[in-house]
């Protein structure tokens, strides 16, 4: 789909769907009007009939019949009057999800009042993520092909053409996350992963580092090397680093750190059948890192970027590590495996540990880490943790410009104790309560003085079903929000 501003009345735009939007309670815009009067009043007849208000998501559909070079008129709600990032996202998702559905292949999105900029990023954005689909593996049918967009317009009188390319790239960025998380784990496996950031490398010039067994051993990276011993699948360390041009190239920089659990089944401390099922999704944070830098490579900002990331499968195999083993961690830490289905922590320990190492200005961890943060949660936000209130504000800001949701829980000193260990320095398990903290504080052992923060991404790593410009599997989230942090370094 071709993304593109165009300078045109949007009477004489000729091609499928032609979007504008109203303001909740507001009167219909002039062009609105005079839409209506080449119709013949159908939109103001079908907005009476159906109870169009504008609410958001609310939508109206006007076949023209040949009384405008555009064949559909889509009238979208756009409830307030200056929308939140995601739902200007969804508004570009619900034109392409309607144009396609009735079979065209373009839409001329009208923009909205307001930053004529801001709005065709995110609409723009919101347009290729509503697009996306995910049928690798689902059989054609030749008689009934899928649906193509073939052009999105924006039609606007304003110099949009920067934030158009930007919102491709990101697009394209969340797009590689989503399909990583979607990909089964027979595909998507830590040699997969590794491939990519070769690939990633070769093509924006990133310099790729990949730590295999004998190399992880050199390091003493016990967590990483118990959690993949148990799997055919050789785990592996992979740092992906970005490095600018000029005077950014002097900055300290930012490391982002993702859980590359390809597939979770518990170890020995294997999970029910029904908890297995969606266990693919165990890499989410590895995939929202590895989407990042694909943005990075594309828009080049001016900061030092590194990925890193920790892939293993964790499997049952008479080499597994078992409950009651004790482990020796990068930093010299010992830990007491007490369940073998708390792993991610472990391979973010010394993912961790090797990040503190580059004196990074901020060090991001992004890991679908416990059920007990979407217990807390829900489906939709992340969990922060943070020692560092100035890097939790920067996340926050981020989060908000991004229009995804993180919410801060405690670092709650009291719950450390529920992680020391009688037989080594800290267990791998906590208590029965507040899993998704213990789980962060556990982490904490490893980053030292650095300024750290924690994001389970749990809840929104995975939709059930399609909202808005999220599409059902998986989301990319994350993506965005890590963006957004670059982009304020960069600046």
């Amino acid at each position: 789909m071709q993304l593109s501003p165009q300078n045109l009345d949007p009477k004489t735009w000729s091609g499928g769907v032609l979007v504008l939007g109203r303001v909740a309670g507001a009167a219909p815009s002039a062009l609105e009007l005079a839409l209506d009067e080449v119709l013949g009043k159908a939109l103001s007849t079908a907005a009476e009939r159906l109870l169009f208000k504008g609410k958001p998501r609310q939508v109206l559909a006007v076949d023209t019949h040949g009384r405008l070079p555009a064949a559909r008129v889509l009238l979208i709600g756009l409830g307030d009057a200056a929308p939140s990032a995601a739902a200007l996202r969804d508004l570009g998702s619900i034109a392409v999800n309607d144009a396609l559905a009735q079979r065209h292949r373009s839409v001329g999105f009208v923009l909205p009042t307001g930053d004529a900029a801001a709005q065709a990023f995110q609409i723009a954005a919101g347009a290729q993520l509503g697009a996306y689909r995910w049928d690798t593996y689902k059989t054609k049918d030749p008689d009934a092909p899928a649906p193509q967009l073939e052009r999105f317009d924006l039609l606007t009188d304003a110099d949009v053409s920067g934030a158009v390319e930007k919102a491709g790239a990101l697009a394209q960025a969340v797009s590689l996350s989503r399909t990583l998380v979607n990909e089964p784990p027979n595909e998507c496996n830590p040699s997969r992963l590794a491939a990519l950031a070769q690939a990633l490398g070769a093509e924006y010039g990133f310099q790729v580092t990949i730590l295999e067994r004998e190399a992880l051993e050199k390091r003493s990276m016990g967590g990483i090397l118990a959690v993949g011993r148990g799997s055919v699948e050789s785990p592996r360390l992979i740092h992906l680093a970005y490095t600018p041009a000029g005077a950014g190239a002097s900055k300290a920089p930012l490391v982002f750190v993702g859980k590359g659990l390809t597939f979770d089944s518990g170890g020995l401390s294997i999970k029910p059948a029904k908890s297995m099922e969606d266990m693919y999704i165990d890499m989410a944070g590895a995939a929202a890192v590895l989407g990042l830098m694909r943005a990075v490579g594309q828009l080049k900002p001016n900061v030092p970027v590194h990925a890193i990331v920790g892939a293993a499968e964790n499997m049952p195999d008479g080499a597994a590590y078992r409950p009651s083993d004790i482990l020796r961690m990068a930093n010299g830490k010992t830990v007491e495996v007490l369940n073998t289905d708390a792993e991610g922590r472990l391979v973010l320990a010394d993912c961790l540990h090797y990040g503190t190492e580059l004196k990074p200005a901020a060090l991001v961890d992004l890991a679908t880490l416990t059920g007990a943060c979407m217990v807390g949660l829900g489906p939709n936000y992340s969990g922060l943790f943070t020692a560092h209130d100035d890097l939790a504000a920067d996340l926050q800001r981020a989060a908000e410009a991004a229009g995804e949701l993180i919410w801060r829980l405690p670092l709650d000193k009291k719950l450390g104790d529920s992680i020391k260990s009688q037989r080594g320095d800290i267990k791998n398990l906590g208590g029965p309560y507040g899993g998704a903290i213990t789980g962060a504080l556990f982490l904490q052992h490893f980053v030292g003085d650095t300024r750290w923060a924690h994001l389970d991404i749990a809840g929104p790593a995975l939709a059930d079903k399609d909202d808005g410009h999220i599409r059902a599997g998986g989301t990319g989230h994350g993506v965005l929000t890590l963006w957004s942090l670059v982009e304020a370094a960069s600046a």
